[in-house]
C-alpha cells in the first residue's frame, strides 16, 4: 500500500508536464503570431490597388500643423514626402547641403514658434545634420527632422547608406523614432511634434524607412519574388516576405487624427511667484537678465515686452530676447554687464543660466539675492553647487512667470538713480567706440565706422543674422535689432555656418522683412555656395562679409601665446565676385571705393527688386582689448 501512494504523484507529473508544455508553446505561437502582425491583418485589409504612399501620411501630419516649409536636399529614400508636401501646397525649399536645410527649419522655428521642419536622406544625409541638430538642441529650438533610411527588412545586412542612426540621434534629441508600419506614420509624427514642443522644447528625429514610404505596388515589385518559390525553405521566406508586406500595409490609410496634441508646459506656482515679488520689492539695485526662453510660447513678444516695462527694472537682453524693447529704450542696457551684476541687491535670470556666459556663475555677487526661472530644472541649477546660489529657483515657463510678476508688482518703483549709473556706463563704452570709429587704419576700412553706418541706415523691418567671430563679435556691440525676434546667432554652441540658412528660414518667415547678414570671412566660407539657393528659389538677402583675411579671433590670441599665425591666414578673397558667378549681385567696398553708404544703399536697393546681394567689405583687424586697431 505504501509503494502504491508514493507512485500516485510521480504518475501525475507527466500530464502536468504536458499540460505546461503546450501552454509554452501556444503562448509561443500566439506572441509569434502577433509580432508577425496576423491578428492586425484578420481586422485590417490591406488595399493593394491603391497608389497611396506614406509620404501623403507625413505631407498630411505637417499641414494639420500648420507647417508651411520643409527643407531638404533631395534623395530617393525621401522623394515620396517631398512630392507629398508639394501636392499639399506646403513650400519645399531645396539646400546645397544638408546642415543649411536645419539652420533653416532652427530658424523658423525661433522666428515662429512652431516646429521647424527638415527632410534629408539616409546615411551621409542625415551625418551632415549632426552640427546642425546639436546646436538646435543646445538653442533649445523645436525642430523636427525626417530621415530616410533603408527598407525594414535590409538594416543592418548591408544596404546602400544604412547605419545605427537612431544611435547617432538619441544623445542630441528629445524624442527619436523608428516608423515600422505604414499605419505607425501619423500617431508617431504627432507625438514627435508635441514632444519638440513641451517642457524644454528641442530637436526630434524621426526614421523613415523607404518601405514605408513608397506605394504598395513598388515596394512588393522590390520585396516579393516575381516568380513562385520551389521548395520549403523558399516557400517559407517567400511567405514571411509576403507576410512582412501585408504588416506593412494593413490598416496604412484608414482615417486617423493628424491634428496637434496639447502641449505640456511647466508654469511657476502662484508661491513662487509671491516669494519672487517680496523679495523685488525690498530691492534697491535690482537687475534682469532675459535669456531666449523668455520669449517662447504662449507668451507673445508685446505681452512681454509691456511686462517688462512695467516692472520698470533695469534688464539686459540676451539670444532671442534681443531687440524686444526696441531700440535706446530707457530701460535696456547694453554694455558692462559683469560690473552691473556685481553691483545689483537682487537679480533676475529670466532664461538664462550660469554657463560660460555668466562665468559660470562667478559675475554673480554673493551679496546678491538670485532669483533664477527657467523651464528646465538641470540648466537652472547649473554651477549653483560652486560658485553662487539662488534665493529663488522656479522651473516654469519663463514669459508667463514675468508677466505675473509684473501684476504682482504692478506701482512698484525703484530709484531713478540705478538706472541712470548704468546708462552712464553704457554712454561711456559708445564714446569709446565712437574714438576708435575715427582711428585711422593702415589697410582697407575700418570695421567700427563701417557697422557704425550699417546701424544709422538699417529699416525698422531688419532681421539680423550674425554668423562670425572677429567681425560679428563688434557688430554685437554697434548694431541693434529693431524690436523683437529680429536677431538670430547660434547660441550658446558658438556654431560657424549658421549664416545662409538662418537668412534663409527668415526671409521665409517674414517676407517683407530685409534680412541683414552679417558674416566674418572665415565663416562665410560656410554659407556661400547657399547663395544658388537663394537665387533658384528667389530669395533677396543681403550679406555683409567683413573679410580680414584672417580667423582673426583665434589669431590675437593664439599668435601671443603660442608665436605662431598658423592656420590662421586667408586671403583678401573676392566673394562678391564668387557670389556673381553663383547669379547673385556682387559689391565690393575697400579703401579704394570708400563710399560705404552708397554701396550698402546700392545693396539695398538692389535686394529690394528681388536679387540675393554680397557685399564684400575689406576691413583692417581690430583689437577691442587695447582699444588699436592693426594695420
Amino acid at each position: 500500500m505504501e509503494t502504491l501512494t508514493a507512485a500516485a504523484p510521480a504518475g501525475s507529473f507527466f500530464p502536468s508536464f504536458l499540460l505546461l508544455a503546450c501552454g509554452t508553446l501556444v503562448a509561443a505561437l500566439l506572441g509569434c503570431a502577433h509580432r508577425l502582425g496576423l491578428f492586425y491583418q484578420l481586422m485590417h485589409k490591406v488595399d493593394k490597388a491603391s497608389i497611396q504612399h506614406g509620404g501623403e501620411n507625413v505631407a498630411a501630419v505637417l499641414r494639420a500643423h500648420g507647417v508651411r516649409f520643409l527643407f531638404t536636399l533631395v534623395g530617393g529614400h525621401i522623394s515620396p514626402i517631398l512630392v507629398a508636401c508639394e501636392k499639399l501646397g506646403i513650400r519645399v525649399v531645396d539646400t546645397r547641403h544638408e546642415v543649411t536645410a536645419v539652420f533653416a527649419a532652427d530658424a523658423v522655428a525661433r522666428l515662429t514658434g512652431t516646429v521647424g521642419v527638415a527632410a534629408v536622406t539616409a546615411g551621409p544625409g542625415l551625418t551632415n545634420t549632426v552640427t546642425a541638430v546639436k546646436n538646435a538642441q543646445i538653442a533649445q529650438s523645436p525642430v523636427l527632422l525626417l530621415g530616410g533610411a533603408a527598407s525594414t527588412l535590409l538594416q543592418n545586412r548591408g544596404a546602400l547608406q544604412a547605419i545605427d542612426q537612431m544611435a547617432l540621434f538619441r544623445p542630441l534629441c528629445k524624442f527619436c523614432a523608428s516608423v515600422r508600419r505604414v499605419r505607425d506614420i501619423v500617431p508617431t509624427l504627432r507625438a514627435a511634434m508635441v514632444a519638440a514642443q513641451s517642457g524644454t522644447p528641442g530637436p526630434v528625429f524621426v526614421e523613415l524607412p523607404v518601405d514605408v514610404l513608397y506605394p504598395y505596388f513598388i515596394v512588393q515589385k522590390e520585396m516579393v519574388p516575381a516568380k513562385p518559390p520551389k521548395g520549403l525553405v523558399a516557400r517559407m521566406v517567400t511567405w514571411y516576405l509576403e507576410n512582412h508586406l501585408a504588416n506593412l500595409f494593413a490598416g496604412a490609410w484608414e482615417p486617423r487624427p493628424e491634428g496637434p496634441l496639447p502641449l505640456d508646459i511647466p508654469q511657476a506656482s502662484p508661491q513662487q511667484v509671491q516669494r519672487c515679488v517680496e523679495i523685488l520689492s525690498r530691492a534697491k539695485r535690482p537687475l534682469v537678465v532675459l535669456g531666449s526662453q523668455a520669449l517662447l510660447p504662449p507668451t507673445p513678444a508685446d505681452r512681454l515686452r509691456t511686462a517688462v516695462e512695467t516692472l520698470g527694472i533695469p534688464c539686459f537682453l540676451g539670444g532671442m530676447a534681443r531687440g524686444l524693447l526696441g531700440r535706446n529704450h530707457p530701460l535696456h542696457i547694453r554694455q558692462n554687464r559683469s560690473a552691473a551684476l556685481k553691483k545689483a541687491d537682487v537679480v533676475l535670470l529670466a532664461g538664462i543660466v550660469c554657463d560660460f556666459r555668466l562665468s559660470y556663475g562667478r559675475v554673480l555677487s554673493r551679496s546678491s539675492k538670485i532669483i533664477i526661472v527657467n523651464r528646465n530644472r538641470k540648466e537652472m541649477l547649473m554651477n549653483s553647487d560652486m560658485f553662487w546660489k539662488p534665493q529663488e529657483a522656479v522651473q516654469g515657463d519663463v514669459g508667463s512667470f514675468v508677466v505675473t510678476l509684473a501684476e504682482g508688482l504692478k506701482g512698484q518703483t525703484w530709484a531713478s538713480d540705478w538706472a541712470e549709473e548704468l546708462r552712464q556706463a553704457d554712454r561711456q563704452k559708445e564714446q569709446t567706440f565712437r574714438e576708435k570709429a575715427l582711428m585711422p587704419v593702415g589697410q582697407h576700412l575700418n570695421p567700427v565706422r563701417v557697422l557704425q553706418l550699417v546701424e544709422e541706415i538699417l529699416p525698422d523691418n531688419t532681421i539680423l543674422v550674425v554668423d562670425g567671430g572677429d567681425f560679428v563679435g563688434t557688430a554685437a556691440h554697434l548694431v541693434q535689432p529693431r524690436g523683437p525676434l529680429r536677431w538670430l546667432d547660434p547660441g550658446a554652441f558658438g556654431t560657424l555656418g549658421v549664416g545662409a540658412g538662418f537668412a534663409l528660414g527668415a526671409k521665409l518667415c517674414r517676407p517683407d522683412a530685409e534680412v541683414w547678414c552679417l558674416f566674418g570671412d572665415g565663416a562665410f566660407g560656410y554659407s556661400l555656395i547657399e547663395f544658388d539657393t537663394f537665387v533658384r528659389h528667389k530669395i533677396p538677402v543681403i550679406a555683409l562679409v567683413g573679410n580680414d583675411a584672417g580667423w582673426t579671433q583665434i589669431s590675437r590670441e593664439q599668435v601671443p601665446c603660442l608665436g605662431s599665425n598658423v592656420a590662421c591666414g586667408l586671403a583678401y578673397t573676392d566673394y562678391h565676385k564668387a557670389a556673381m558667378g553663383l547669379g547673385a549681385q556682387g559689391l565690393l567696398l575697400s579703401r579704394e571705393k570708400d563710399q560705404v553708404v552708397e554701396v550698402l544703399r546700392d545693396a539695398q536697393q538692389q535686394c529690394r527688386d528681388g536679387h540675393p546681394v554680397v557685399v564684400n567689405i575689406l576691413i583692417g583687424r581690430t583689437d577691442f582689448r587695447d582699444g588699436s586697431i592693426a594695420v
